[in-house]
């Protein structure tokens, strides 16, 4: 597997000002396919934004809303990074803010007939990620083409018509039918258990993923005539990294994960008890190492700068006993994308933050 050398160009975490009024935030590097964005400094809720859905049409990780327009948010993916309408929850006056911005093709997506279910994809098989609408069968045996070319590590589902519908998390260090809720601070659940309203399945196909199979009601993932958007993530060498870990419980001498890079991004997820946030960090927002700010996809809270995890150059390490992030004996799921590999085709080292 060729490794990505340069990261940046399909993933990169940017920093801005709100103004209160449009603006068009650079420096991203590339144009992107879906942002995500969040307020470091009030309690505002997480918009996401996609060019398959439209750029203004959001939904959000904290809650379990369906899409919703609106033109006052971001309003376009430029060549550089994005514009913005000047709302609140994106550019409040003199409010700090984060994206965090991924590319895919470049395009609105085009039809994909590898699945049961036509879906609308678009793909970039270098980074390993893609961006898939589709509309609902109401039959668990149906499959969504999802053009990565490879099985995918993780795939993150929402219902875009539904407001009660929690979003799905599938990722392959859960055991067989296990999802996660993005929205919420839950254990992992068995998805073939019906009164969960179903789930994504096993991640093991090059070409589709797939509904838990074996139960009647699937629908947070599958209802019929409802439209779902999901984001699909396979790994590649120098860039991204799926995993889990067990929790050690100290303070000092925190559980190390290794990335095989140095990270630009990590999500982690509690999946063995209930009642634990998400925890995202990156290496842009205020703080080093000793002192990296946390948000927390499933709550609007603003930024908390209690630290928590170090950016090394091979991986991050836990310097908490905290029970969302290390705890003795607890299990974790993460999600890690690079700001560089360990070592460049150049032969130069990556360094810890």
């Amino acid at each position: 597997m060729a490794q990505i050398n340069k990261p940046t160009d399909y993933f990169n975490t940017k920093l801005y000002t709100g103004t209160g009024a449009s603006a068009s935030i650079t420096g991203v590097g590339f144009q992107p396919d879906w942002v995500w964005i969040k307020s470091r400094t009030s309690a505002d809720w997480h918009i996401l934004t996609d060019a398959v859905r439209g750029a203004t049409t959001e939904i959000y990780t904290n809650a379990t809303n369906g899409d919703n327009t609106n033109v006052n948010q971001l309003t376009s993916f430029d060549s550089d990074g994005f514009s913005l309408g000047g709302a609140n929850d994106t550019g409040r006056s003199g409010e700090n803010f984060v994206a965090w911005n991924w590319l895919a093709d470049n395009t609105s997506g085009s039809s994909n007939t590898d699945g049961s279910i036509t879906s609308t994809v678009s793909a970039n098989t270098t980074s390993g990620f893609s961006i898939v609408s589709y509309t609902g069968s109401g039959t668990s045996s149906d499959t969504v083409g999802h053009g990565l070319g490879v099985a995918p590590k993780v795939v993150i589902v929402k219902d875009r018509s539904s407001g009660t519908n929690q979003w799905r998390v599938r990722h392959e260090s859960l055991s067989s039918n296990y999802n996660l809720f993005l929205n919420g601070t839950d254990v992992a659940y068995n998805m073939a258990t019906a009164t969960n309203d179903g789930g994504i399945g096993d991640l093991d196909n090059a070409n589709t993923f797939d509904f838990v199979s074996g139960i009647s009601n699937t629908n947070a993932v599958n209802t019929s005539g409802n439209n779902y958007i999901a984001y699909c993530f396979a790994e590649k060498k120098g860039f991204s990294k799926f995993g889990s870990y067990t929790g050690n419980g100290s303070a000092s001498d925190g559980t190390f994960v290794y990335t095989g890079f140095k990270p630009a991004f990590v999500m982690i997820k509690r999946y063995n008890a209930s009642g634990h946030d998400w925890i995202l960090i990156d290496n842009k927002r205020v703080g080093y190492n000793a002192d990296n700010n946390t948000l927390l996809p499933n709550s609007s809270s603003a930024e908390d700068t209690g630290n928590r995890i170090d950016i090394l150059s091979n991986g991050f390490k836990n310097y908490n006993a905290n029970g969302s992030e290390n705890e003795n004996g607890g299990t974790y799921i993460y999600m890690a994308f690079a700001e560089s590999p360990l070592v460049g085709t150049n032969n130069t080292p990556a360094t810890a933050r």
